[in-house]
């Protein structure tokens, strides 16, 4: 009957006429362009104020930061080509690329790095706040060297520079302005190897080769195509029919990725994402007193059986989390001594029966609404399980369905919920993303991806302003390991899944980045081997 389904799904995707559906590949891809698969649409076309991944992989092929990452997770030259830290680690001298220009002609220069790192980073960039809160100010003492000035020594500045935990935007066209409003959000102006074209909402985002890119000989595609394709079963058969050629960050149900390996014609990879580290989690708005009680939050921790969850929802692609920081951090990981919610209905049960929240008349408690991060099926399908794990200890728990943008909202301008579950990333150094749920700094209205519970313990602020000045790494180790044991103390947050992403891609396809920020990378270094489509 499988079997069967996916045949009968291909079928009718190409009765219904792909390309009449999403034009992009009609007329680019027989010209040999790179159609790629972004999914969920973005929401701006930059990682400035919203680093929602699919932003990040449509942006960073149009703006760059001042390094890349290799394979060690070592800092390589982009728009700076060298630097030097300070003996005292008070200052990091950059010496920027000379001869880049902006798509629109302007020169890049020392005014741009900045205008990006004291306007954008360190004010409505979700992570910034945290990992550059010791940047006090940039000096440019000519166009092409920049200063970063110190309050104290930051070990995590130099792992959070490339395109997307840094972009540099051009301040020419954005300084004066709300960056959250701009209208470049929609029309980017980068230094990038590809150009933006248009924005056709709801189809496709198209990019153009960029003829004076300042790395020789790159991009070796003339067009990268971002096709829109909100059915995650036609994703799958565009892969598999040659209409699409890439598709990042778990495009594809998880269902079919066993069967998509098994097909010559397509690699399926998890490299690209080391330094991402990604966890799905489960945030609670401490604002509702049901929630604010510690006892509660514990008996829905061990009301949800992680295992369970990795096998059932998530196909096996992961494992469970044991706090905010994923084991593949082992500079950082610890499980010792942080406290563990084993699954443990009865005990659930007990804890909200202590909390005061006994079982009525139909052995509801309460009821509560959570909300998903919606970009693939897993994510939905992780709120369902949710539920009817809570059902079992009298909560009932509505599953409320919503777009990105009405989500983003919801949660972080509104703060209009219960509970939502999504996915976090830590990324290589968890100061650039793995503190924003804790840290009261970073309860900011408006804002994506921060500190959304309302969550604040002087005691948690008090280490997390400890480990960002901390110079002796053993030291800030030590320091990581104790936030993670007050993290699964307090339990703001619920650490699931340590999540395994993948990317589908032609094997007509060469150069795909194989470093540990790949799947945020640019396309520059990807070119396309005739044959198929």
């Amino acid at each position: 009957m499988r079997k069967f389904s996916v045949t009968l799904r291909q079928t009718l995707f190409a009765a219904m006429g792909l390309c009449s559906i999403f034009p992009a590949f009609s007329s680019l891809a027989a010209a040999g362009s790179l159609v790629a698969i972004v999914q969920p649409e973005p929401v701006a076309l930059n990682t400035a104020f919203n680093t929602n991944f699919p932003n990040g992989v449509v942006s960073n092929n149009i703006y760059e930061g001042l390094v890349t990452y290799n394979q060690d997770m070592q800092p390589e030259p982009s728009l700076a080509t060298s630097w030097e830290v300070a003996p005292d680690g008070l200052s990091i001298t950059f010496h920027l690329r000379h001869g880049v220009k902006w798509h629109d002609g302007q020169p890049f220069t020392s005014a741009d790095v900045k205008y990006s790192a004291l306007e954008l980073w360190k004010k409505v960039h979700p992570r910034g706040r945290t990992t550059f809160a010791a940047l006090k100010d940039v000096e440019t003492p000519d166009a092409y060297t920049a200063i970063f000035r110190l309050e104290h020594p930051s070990l995590v500045i130099m792992s959070s520079i490339n395109a997307n935990e840094a972009e540099i935007l051009p301040e020419h066209l954005f300084a004066g302005s709300d960056i959250r409003t701009s209208p470049y959000n929609a029309k980017p102006v980068g230094t990038g190897p590809f150009k933006f074209v248009k924005w056709v909402r709801g189809q496709y985002i198209e990019l153009e080769r960029n003829p004076d890119y300042w790395d020789s000989g790159k991009p070796k595609v003339d067009k990268v195509i971002f096709s829109i394709i909100p059915d995650a079963g036609s994703r799958a058969a565009a892969l598999e029919t040659g209409e699409a050629l890439y598709a990042p960050y778990d495009s594809v149900p998880l269902s079919d990725v066993q069967r998509l390996r098994q097909n010559p014609q397509l690699v399926v990879t998890k490299q690209g994402y080391d330094s991402s580290a990604a966890y799905t989690f489960l945030e609670f708005n401490l604002r509702n007193p049901i929630l604010a009680n510690l006892k509660v939050r514990q008996a829905i921790a061990r009301a949800i059986n992680k295992q369970a969850l990795v096998d059932v929802v998530w196909y096996g692609l992961g494992k469970p989390a044991t706090g905010p920081i994923p084991s593949s951090l082992k500079q950082f990981y610890t499980a010792d001594g942080v406290p563990q919610y084993p699954y443990d209905p009865a005990a659930a049960e007990k804890l909200l029966d202590e909390a005061g929240y006994p079982r009525k008349s139909g052995g509801i408690r309460f009821k509560l609404a959570i909300d998903y991060f919606p970009v693939n099926d897993g994510f939905k399908n992780q709120a369902e399980f949710i539920r009817q794990s809570l059902s079992k200890i009298g909560i009932e728990l509505t599953v409320r369905n919503q777009d990105l943008a009405t989500f983003i909202k919801r949660i972080y301008s509104d703060y209009d919920f219960d509970i939502e579950t999504g996915r976090w990333v830590p990324m290589m150094d968890p100061q650039i993303g793995g503190l924003r749920h804790y840290w009261s700094k970073n309860i900011a209205k408006g804002t994506p991806w921060s500190n959304a519970s309302n969550y604040t313990n002087p005691k948690m602020d008090a280490l997390i302003a400890s480990l960002q000045v901390e110079s002796d790494p053993a030291k800030r180790a030590d320091e990581f390991h104790q936030f993670q044991r007050l993290a699964q103390t307090d339990l703001p947050v619920i650490p699931l899944v340590e999540q395994q992403n993948f990317t589908v891609y032609s094997a007509r396809l060469k150069g795909v980045s194989t470093a540990p920020d790949g799947a945020l990378s640019s396309l520059k270094d990807v070119s396309l081997e005739p044959g198929g489509k």
